[in-house]
């Protein structure tokens, strides 16, 4: 059953992460941070931290749960900063994570087109993070109108 935000039918929902999800987010955050998708192996602490971020007062991230029936399908993590670039609000995909038994479902599409409504007076840019061999994500991004950037990036650590 293919999940497009529109069908009734459906009983997905994307919800707001709470601090009950702490334990199995952590579990498929864990998943997510040991593959080759993820070039840092976070420790536990600093997942669980996330967590508790998401779903405390921190300004700049935010969790969201992707569920049917009660039963958790995945994740996303979505932080914001100011882009100069742009002039404004730019949302950063974070970490989007679907259970293997929810790819193919619909519900990155669904999850695209709802950071598109609640942020479309807000935002001037969304990001994200992808591997290039991940050809079925890149498929999906690209369907959300994602585009490929022509530049390198670089990070320093503390």
């Amino acid at each position: 059953k293919r999940y497009t935000g529109r069908d009734k039918e459906s009983n997905m929902k994307i919800r707001a992460m709470q601090l009950k999800d702490m334990e199995e987010v952590v579990g498929m955050m864990r998943v997510f941070y040991d593959s080759p998708a993820v070039i840092h192996a976070a420790p536990d602490e600093i997942l669980r931290q996330d967590v508790k971020d998401c779903v405390g007062d921190c300004p700049y991230i935010e969790g969201y749960i992707f569920e049917e029936n009660d039963r958790i399908l995945g994740y996303s993590m979505v932080a914001k900063s100011y882009s100069t670039e742009y002039g404004g609000i730019c949302v950063w995909v974070e970490d989007l994570y679907m259970k293997e038994e929810a790819r193919g479902l619909g519900i990155g599409t669904a999850f695209f087109s709802f950071l598109d409504e609640k942020y479309k007076d807000q935002a001037v840019r969304f990001r994200l993070e992808v591997e290039e061999e991940n050809e079925r994500a890149v498929a999906v991004y690209k369907k959300a109108g994602y585009h490929p950037l022509p530049y390198m990036q670089m990070t320093k650590e503390q």
